[in-house]
């Protein structure tokens, strides 16, 4: 069962960091949440999978994914939990840009054009690499009309993604870690 308020404390012990720094969006900020250190430990990443999944509740997509690095071990961790539940989906990765070798997929994982995916995310800004990864998913025929984040940590990010036809859900915004 998701427990919030067991997020919120491992993501201020671990990932919540002061200082001054220049996010992926190019703003500066008082704050960084690196989630790196939450989904590649086992605890939180057990969390962040318990929470993704009950936001999914009855309404299970055919796979799970996000734009590479970031999303790949959200991504893991549940279809890992998920085939744990008996209730399995797949994974896929989504690249920046195509490989230089081997097939060249944006893509990559086992999703067929047609499938019905959630997108992940650790953190959302301003949303641009989820933005990115949702246009590379649609472009390889994936229906994509979700998207969850572990953090929110932008004002607009619902109207971000509505522009898009995705629904936005965070399992955590910066509120919740009494940040702003």
């Amino acid at each position: 069962m998701y427990d919030s308020s067991r997020l919120i404390e491992l993501v201020k012990q671990h990932a919540l960091q002061f200082g001054d720094f220049t996010l992926a969006s190019g703003k500066k900020a008082s704050y960084y949440l690196d989630c790196r250190k939450l989904t590649l430990d086992g605890e939180s990443a057990n969390v962040i999978a318990e929470g993704m999944l009950s936001l999914m509740q009855d309404n299970l997509p055919e796979a799970v994914g996000g734009m590479a690095i970031g999303a790949d071990p959200i991504t893991a961790s549940v279809i890992t939990l998920a085939w744990q539940k008996k209730t399995p989906v797949k994974g896929f990765i989504v690249r920046k840009e195509p490989k230089g070798h081997g097939t060249g997929k944006v893509v990559e994982g086992p999703v067929e054009p047609g499938q019905s995916v959630v997108m992940l995310e650790d953190v959302v800004t301003t949303g641009g690499s989820s933005l990115l990864a949702i246009k590379h998913a649609r472009a390889f025929g994936l229906k994509v009309d979700r998207i969850f984040a572990i953090v929110d940590r932008g004002q607009r990010s619902k109207e971000i993604f509505a522009e898009v036809d995705v629904e936005f859900q965070a399992l955590l915004t910066t509120g919740d870690l009494g940040i702003s």
